[in-house]
């Protein structure tokens, strides 16, 4: 399986329009894109051992149809994570599309066909699902510690080079409270079940509570402690 080359000018001057625009979505997956590596192969690899994977890929399923449907999502029950990802994604008047129409400008599956497409596509689209399930917000430490427990999950060294460069931009605000925030974000990713192999369409049913003891998810309480420290 090709891996794709690294580019390390690429991602320098990407990171550096992010680190100057954070709202520039496009700049992250330029970032991963351009040193991603072995990581999603490797994932890949891992996926097709799983008995969810094997399923998604014969199936040919996309998690971005169940992830849009906002009607079958509105169905479901008050406690479960579908609702709990729509209130989500509602309140920061966020959608599924949105990262698929930053991901393309960027064309980060241009170079991708197949099973590999369809594992970066589905890992791509479950983003605001982990948002949703680890609790860390949208505001820049949340966005710093999920890119921390991300790589704990991928091993994407794109990602590891955002989450740093975020922890050094938000020194200035929260000191080292941010690194010790973000290491204990990385620590429990490595301690969570794998996230990308996991069965969403089900899991999206049952409740939140559940999947997270399922998935050994804890209480960010860091996360929080840190995010209530004057800035």
């Amino acid at each position: 399986m090709q891996t794709q080359r690294m580019q390390p000018l690429v991602a320098w001057r990407a990171l550096r329009r992010l680190i100057a625009d954070p709202s520039q979505t496009p700049e992250v997956f330029t970032v991963i894109q351009a040193l991603s590596g072995p990581a999603l192969q490797n994932g890949l690899a891992k996926f097709r051992k799983t008995e969810t994977g094997q399923a998604v890929l014969c199936e040919e399923r996309d998690l971005l149809t169940t992830l849009i449907d906002r009607e079958k999502l509105a169905s479901l029950g008050p406690n479960s994570l579908g609702r709990h990802y729509l209130n989500f994604v509602t309140s920061e008047n966020i959608s599924a599309e949105g990262l698929v129409d930053a991901s393309e400008e960027e064309g980060e599956f241009q170079y991708m066909a197949g099973d590999l497409s369809r594992f970066g596509m589905r890992q791509r689209d479950m983003h605001d699902l982990w948002h949703t399930l680890t609790q860390y917000g949208r505001d820049e430490l949340g966005e710093v510690c999920l890119l921390a427990f991300t790589y704990a999950q991928t091993k994407n060294r794109g990602v590891g080079v955002i989450c740093l460069a975020g922890m050094q931009k938000l020194r200035n605000y929260y000191g080292n409270d941010v690194v010790r925030a973000a290491w204990r974000a990385y620590s429990d990713g490595k301690r969570a079940a794998w996230l990308p192999g996991q069965d969403w369409e089900t899991l999206l049913t049952l409740p939140i509570d559940e999947v997270r003891d399922q998935l050994n998810i804890t209480q960010p309480a860091l996360y929080f402690d840190t995010q209530a420290l004057p800035a």
